[in-house]
């Protein structure tokens, strides 16, 4: 055991550490969360016990910074604008995360585990978090985008605030009558302090975006967004409000004031991210200690298959409930498994609670068991859920990428030519925040109109035209069922009409781009032509596009693994 030796010297052998984990552990097709995690149970309690406890005090703040970093980032992926068209299956699953996952949780450590109620419930209002350092890392590690992962991210930031909540509010159900909680405890009603934090987090974004409003580079911003980070971090440590919670509203403040901006808060320091993921694991693993396991594995095992069954039942139900892509609702529980930072934290809480002293050595070996073999297996889960979603691997441009979710309509309805392009016009300039008027948006796709009928048969019409600005190409879909009846080629309805802006320099790409959704309601595709004519939600719209058998159209710009 190393017993004397500096914070940075061991911070260095703990991110060398974790660094050779990841690796190792994607050699034998593992994912590298679970390589840095066993690397540091290697080195930690469990195994070596490299350090002494001193040193790992003294490297503590590096995980106190991590899941600032972490919570904001997830936080900015809760963006209104962009899950616009997700409000409907994140409204669900939050519901049957924050109702079934603890029902099922608590009744299988009640009546098979043999738990009294009161340590049931905390352990039920615990199973619905979700460790969104886990998901952000394996997203990063798949290089993962789509529906899938859009939805499993911003279900991790909800899951996470409705277990924060629902764990207060049994808190406060379970205190003995008459008792008094911790004097740090008691400085403000729980409820107000989850409000606290997150006017902290809000307030902390606003004074970032205004300081940072001017600049454009980002080693401009990168200390400001620092300052922000550890700001907001250390006022809600010090007013004994979850810096977790403030961390995620100031990642959601700043994503909804600057939805284009990608270099402040966490996504000002991209290239310390893999760095930063690396040392939270491997401390994570370090602090990791197998004595919990033995005493109490039946109970451990119920609530473990409790919260499996929990996750896998609610989302879904959730996503049935919700009309999701048939892979959203097959795999989204099984992604939603890892679990660790608040439901850790919510432990360390109630240990730190008099009121409930009785419970404390028991949550404490049955909670950090189930973090711990949730945190083992759960990446694996979580790896294959990405897999096979179809997200993995998507994280690249592709050349109609800019379609995303939030820039489909399924439900066009419009009697003339006029009345479609002036809707989809609307939707283009509030899906992407454009600065610009969406009546004379519409006026130029109508003079490129009467220039040239852009139906191009196969039920397709894609109205384009000239964008101010600097270079980008932006788009909106509209789908009808039934079919609009405009003069076309073919004298086929129009099914799809895609609305396109494209600055002057882009038209190399333009042209790409009409070749792609030709080719995609061609002959050759009619099936997928069809079913882009009768998707039910734009998720299932996107899907089409960004499908694997949809890439000798909608094709990658750059080489695999460039």
């Amino acid at each position: 055991m190393i017993t004397t030796i500096g914070p940075l010297l061991a911070l260095a052998i703990v991110l060398v550490v974790g660094i050779v984990g990841g690796r190792l552990a994607r050699l034998i097709s593992l994912p590298g969360v679970t390589g840095q995690i066993l690397a540091g149970v290697l080195i930690g309690h469990s195994g070596l016990e490299l350090f002494a406890g001193n040193v790992l005090h003294d490297i503590g703040i590096v995980t106190d910074f991590a899941l600032a970093f972490i919570a904001a980032a997830v936080g900015a992926h809760l963006c209104v604008l962009r899950l616009r068209n997700a409000g409907k299956r994140l409204f669900f699953l939050l519901v049957t995360e924050a109702t079934l996952t603890p029902a099922i949780t608590l009744l299988a450590v009640v009546y098979v585990g043999g738990a009294p109620w009161d340590l049931g419930l905390l352990l039920a209002a615990m199973a619905v978090s979700t460790a969104p350092a886990t998901i952000l890392a394996l997203a990063l590690e798949t290089r993962s985008k789509g529906v899938f992962v859009k939805t499993l991210i911003a279900a991790v930031a909800f899951n996470n605030v409705a277990c924060i909540v629902l764990f207060e509010v049994v808190r406060s159900f379970l205190r003995p009558a008459g008792a008094h909680a911790s004097a740090q405890a008691s400085v403000m009603n729980p409820f107000l302090a989850l409000l606290v934090a997150v006017a902290i987090g809000a307030a902390g974004g606003f004074a970032l975006f205004a300081a940072t409003a001017r600049l454009s580079q980002r080693k401009r911003t990168g200390a400001k967004s620092l300052a922000a980070l550890m700001g907001v971090a250390g006022l809600c440590t010090a007013l004994n409000v979850s810096s977790m919670l403030g961390c995620l509203a100031l990642g959601a403040t700043l994503v909804n004031l600057a939805p284009n901006r990608d270099n402040l808060g966490a996504a000002a320091f991209p290239g310390l991210e893999p760095a930063i993921f690396a040392v939270f694991f491997t401390l994570a693993g370090m602090h990791l200690d197998f004595a919990f396991l033995l005493p109490a594995i039946g109970l451990v095992l119920a609530a473990l298959v409790g919260r499996f069954a929990g996750k896998l039942v609610a989302a879904n139900f959730a996503m049935r409930l919700a009309d999701a892509p048939e892979r959203v609702r097959r795999f989204l529980g099984m992604g939603l498994i890892p679990q660790a930072g608040v439901a850790v934290g919510l432990i360390l809480v109630i240990t730190g609670d008099p009121a409930f002293a009785p419970l404390h050595d028991t949550l404490l070996a049955i909670g950090l068991s189930t973090v711990m073999v949730n945190e083992l297996v759960g990446p694996v889960l979580t790896r294959q859920a990405l897999v096979k979603s179809g997200d993995a691997g998507k994280d690249r441009a592709r050349v109609i990428d800019f379609i995303q979710e939030e820039n489909i309509e399924v439900d066009l309805k419009a009697k003339t030519k006029e009345e479609a392009i002036l809707h989809l016009s609307k939707l283009l300039v509030r899906s992407n925040r454009l600065k610009h008027d969406a009546e004379e948006l519409a006026e130029r796709a109508l003079k490129r109109e009467m220039e040239a009928s852009t139906c191009v048969g196969s039920g397709l019409a894609v109205p384009h035209f000239t964008l101010d600005g600097p270079d980008r190409i932006v788009g909106a879909i509209g789908i009808s069922r039934e079919g609009l009846d405009f003069d076309t080629p073919d004298e086929m309805p129009v099914h799809c009409m895609v609305l396109l802006g494209t600055t002057e320099s882009l038209c190399d790409r333009h042209l790409e781009v009409l070749a792609a959704l030709a080719r995609a309601v061609s002959t050759s595709h009619q099936n997928l032509g069809t079913q882009l004519f009768t998707a039910k939600s734009p998720a299932h719209v996107y899907q089409l596009l960004h499908a694997e058998d949809a890439e000798d159209f909608n094709y990658f710009l750059d080489a695999e693994g460039s």
